[in-house]
């Protein structure tokens, strides 16, 4: 795979989780820990793209 479709999965991933992490925040049963969750994933794939951009 190549650096540049690899950051391509990458930035789709990061953008699912954020429709995800959107979705949760609005859901009344979805619990804090699950969110923080989703939020340290996001966070995580976010480092990864910028440091391989860099």
């Amino acid at each position: 795979m190549s650096l540049s479709a690899h950051l391509t999965e990458l930035k789709r991933k990061h953008e699912n989780l954020s429709t995800q992490v959107e979705e949760a925040q609005r859901s009344p049963g979805t619990d804090d820990l699950t969110i923080s969750q989703l939020k340290k994933q996001k966070l995580k794939l976010k480092e990864e793209i910028e440091r391989l951009s860099a």
